[in-house]
């Protein structure tokens, strides 16, 4: 059987932090079915782990570019992560 499950740890700057981008990324995420989880970073970035079915990790990392009304998006890298790091549903972390 095909494993179609990956996960993404993400980086996104620009104007992300006091947008509610992490309010917005859970929500996208658990519309998507994905689970992980995101954080602010003391830098002024963001940072998620997003794990799921392919099609909707790739359709969450599209979402990234845009974020909330009030976010201005500079840039999202990521990186493949192992799928068993991510959590049981989505959360907002510290």
């Amino acid at each position: 059987m095909v494993d179609n499950r990956k996960a993404a740890l993400v980086r996104i700057t620009g104007r992300v932090q006091g947008v509610c981008f992490r309010v917005w990324t859970r929500d996208e995420a658990e519309r998507l079915g994905l689970a992980g989880w995101v954080r602010n970073e003391s830098d002024g970035s963001v940072t998620a782990l997003i794990a799921g079915a392919d099609a909707a990790v790739d359709t969450m990392l599209g979402r990234f570019w845009k974020g909330p009304p009030g976010a201005a998006v500079a840039s999202v890298a990521s990186e493949d992560a192992p799928s068993t790091e991510a959590p049981a549903g989505f959360r907002i972390t510290r």
